[in-house]
Formats: C-alpha cells, structure tokens, sequence
C-alpha cells in the first residue's frame, strides 16, 4: 500500500515516510521562520489513534484500494479488538498503536488536512498526528485554529484537545522535541528534563549492577539520545551536563567503595594525596557531596572516568555540528 499512496500525500507530511525524518521537519520549521513566520498555531489532536472514525478512514483508503479482499482485510485489523484484564474488548474507533498498518493509515487519514491547508496556502509541517501551522500574526494564528479545528471536527470526525492546543510565539513552540530561540533550534526543557531523568535512574545508587553493565546501558542511552536531540544549536548548557555526568558515576563509585578502608585504598591507587583522601574517607557527607570534592575530582578524574567507558556528550554535540574538526 505504501507505493500506492505515498507518492500522492503532501511534501511537508514527514511522519513514518521513506526518506524524511523528524529532524527533516524541525528543520522545515526553522526555514519558515527565517521567512518570517513567527507565529505557531499548534494543536493537538486528543488521542488521536483511540478515536479515528472507521468509517472516514475506511472511505479515504477506498478511493485508491479496490480489491474487496483488502478492505476487508483492513477492516478486520481495525476491528480485531484488544485484550484488557485478559478479556477481548471490540474496537469501535481507533487504530492499533504500534501496528505496522496504523502509521500509514494515520497519514491516509491526516492527507486531507494537509491537501486542505495546501489548498489554504498555509504553510505547515506534520509529522503523524504532531503538526504546526506558522503564520504571521497572533490574529491570523487564532482565525487559522478556529477553522481547522472545524475542519478536523466536522470532516475528520477527530477531536481537537483546546487545554494542550494554542496560538503562540515560535519561541514557546515545543514541536517533536524542539524548541526555536530566534531562529536557532534547541531541545525543549521537556526533553532535557526526561534526559536527566533517565540518567538518574542509570546512576541510582540502589541499582545493583556491575560498573561495566552501568556504563554500557548509560552510554546506549547517552549516544541515542545525542543521535536525536544532538541537532540542537545551543552549546552553552553542554559542558554542564558533562559536569553533571562525571559527578553522578562519581556518586557511584563512592557508593559502590562502601567501607573507609577501601576508599582510602582505590583513592591512594588513583593518585589522591594521603592527607586529602583519607579525611575525606572518614567525613559524613553523603556520596552526593562527595562526589564533588577535591579528593574524589583528583583520583577519579576527567580522563579516568572516559577511559572506563564515560561517554561525553560535548564530543557528540562537536562530532555532529563540526565533523571535520572533531577529535
């Protein structure tokens, strides 16, 4: 179905498309405000896969499939139920999340609104259910939300969340992940919030794992994350993370030492001066504070934490906006 339909849907429609990708439509949206369109119109289609009509998707997918044998099948898929507290509950509306046909059946059925604000002559960005429409003044931001919202409601049969949906500056846009200061992109405070977050839990001290399954998992994560949200412009809060990284595993080893005797021990191997490590070995502060000391900081250094497997987000960020002089 897919080189059935694909080649007819919008260019700015980026979602689960081959060739195009959701930095792909970040970047889209940077070139509109570079143009001048300073003003978002993002909505939100309020649980979007729960609540697609059947029958409005089932006439969209009609119009290029005629074999009765695959509407039927279709049909089938979107009414194959789900299991909840072990018992089979029939799907009236909606899609399976996470099937392989519902990202494309989202796109069939989201077309209309893209071939609409064509039509319009808006300019806009979806990727899946997330779009944003820019224009260029608040008053024609709230003219445009009001009609697609009927448009959406009255043709789609969807549901436009009013609380999560708003007219505002591109600056406080949050779309796919990013934000847009001027015309620079940046990850949103949402995201880094999740990041520290998930790194926390990597770096707990009640996980108990190897230090070598720590740093493992820690960096699949670090460089996952990087390979998205690496794309922002914005250094100035990177070396604080590296600083904030290196001072959690720090955390960890302090933790993991236990007794005085072995910290003095794995400090005195480190390099650490006697009469720094052992008053420090003998405080009361909790690993936390102690992993932002001049005993901890001088054994368990910057260079020795990245040869034990420490990535630096730093280095990512340079390799990704400045490969040719990347080390």
């Amino acid at each position: 179905m897919m080189p059935i339909f694909d080649p007819d849907f919008s260019e700015f429609s980026y979602g689960f498309r081959p060739g195009r990708s959701g930095h792909d439509a970040v970047r889209k949206v940077r070139e509109y405000i570079r143009e001048g369109y300073r003003i978002a119109v993002d909505m939100d289609l309020s649980k979007f896969f729960d609540r697609v009509n059947h029958d409005v998707l089932m006439h969209r997918v009609a119009r290029k499939i005629r074999d009765k044998r695959i509407l039927r099948l279709i049909g089938n898929y979107l009414r194959a139920g789900v299991v909840v507290k072990g018992r089979l509950q029939q799907t009236r509306q909606g899609v399976p999340q996470g099937g392989p046909l519902s990202p494309l059946l989202a796109n069939i059925l989201l077309d209309d609104l893209d071939k609409e604000l064509e039509k319009r002559g808006h300019k806009f960005v979806r990727y899946a259910d997330d779009f944003v429409i820019l224009v260029r003044s608040e008053r024609a931001g709230l003219r445009v939300k009001e009609s697609i919202t009927r448009f959406l409601e009255r043709k789609l049969k969807l549901k436009v969340n009013q609380d999560k949906s708003r007219v505002s500056s591109t600056d406080k846009t949050d779309f796919l992940g990013f934000t847009f200061k001027g015309t620079k992109i940046r990850w949103s405070d949402k995201a880094l919030r999740e990041f520290k977050r998930r790194v926390k839990r990597l770096t707990g001290r009640s996980w108990f794992v190897s230090m070598e399954y720590r740093y493992k998992k820690l960096s699949q994560y670090i460089r996952g994350w990087m390979n998205y949200f690496g794309m922002s412009e914005y250094y100035r809060p990177i070396p604080e993370i590296d600083h904030w990284l290196r001072r959690r595993m720090r955390m960890c080893y302090w933790k993991q030492w236990r007794y005085v005797r072995t910290k003095v021990r794995n400090l005195l191997k480190l390099g650490t001066h006697r009469n720094v490590a052992i008053p420090m070995c003998l405080s009361r502060k909790g690993p936390w504070k102690c992993a932002r000391t001049l005993a901890t900081q001088t054994g368990m250094t910057n260079q020795w934490l990245k040869d034990q497997g420490l990535v630096s987000v730093k280095e990512l960020w340079v390799n990704i906006h400045y490969p040719a002089t990347a080390r």
